[in-house]
């Protein structure tokens, strides 16, 4: 079964999210995919165990996160996760197709909300703080790609901008385009920030609109 997942995982990488299938991988193995079905449902299980192997990259054990500040921890917990997006760039369209509930992504949630209850967060907010962390993550996440790709825009590109059409753009050109990675890391203390601030003012998590008729 290791085997099996690491091929999986190797595919993945190699070759993108829409190729990882049943068929795929049983080629890749040089099988047939009944034997695949001995050991996955179908694809959606097939993609929620790879998932799930490479989100045990992502593990932060709990005594490292012991005494550390709520938000260093949550910044520790992040940048970890990016990390293992980042060395798998094809795992986030994966992500949009369903939540990861797998044993190594509940120890990730698991691990955040722990964090949040514990430096006083009341469980509504630590459970909408961490989605949103969740979903910060893979939004970035999402834009990364394969080693190799053209950025968007290069430094040069930038400099050429006219300065009488777009004035503003081009008195910063000299500091663009912003590596993602920065772009990541700048986002995530805004976030933090931003969390550290409700739990000042004691403001309660947004409701979910109820569509009435």
């Amino acid at each position: 079964m290791d085997h099996i997942i690491a091929t999986a995982v190797a595919l993945l990488d190699d070759d993108g999210a829409g190729a990882l299938s049943m068929r795929n991988l049983a080629q890749r193995l040089d099988s047939g995919t009944a034997t695949l079905y001995r050991h996955f449902t179908g694809r959606a299980d097939l993609i929620a165990q790879v998932v799930d192997n490479i989100l045990a990259d992502a593990h932060v054990a709990e005594e490292t996160l012991e005494d550390m500040p709520w938000q260093e921890a949550c910044d520790v917990l992040a940048h970890k996760l990016f990390d293992v997006f980042r060395r798998h760039p094809h795992v986030a369209p994966l992500l949009v197709e369903q939540i990861p509930t797998g044993p190594n992504a509940m120890i990730q949630r698991e691990r955040t909300i722990a964090v949040l209850l514990k430096s006083g967060f009341p469980p509504p907010l630590a459970a909408q703080a961490c989605a949103t962390l969740a979903r910060f993550v893979l939004g970035f996440a999402a834009q990364l790609r394969s080693p190799g790709a053209d950025a968007a825009g290069s430094a040069e590109e930038w400099q050429t901008l006219d300065a009488q059409t777009f004035p503003a753009t081009a008195s910063v050109a000299d500091y663009l385009p912003v590596p993602l990675e920065q772009e990541f890391a700048f986002g995530l203390t805004l976030l933090l920030y931003g969390l550290e601030r409700v739990t000042r003012q004691g403001a309660k998590p947004a409701r979910r609109r109820v569509k009435r008729d």
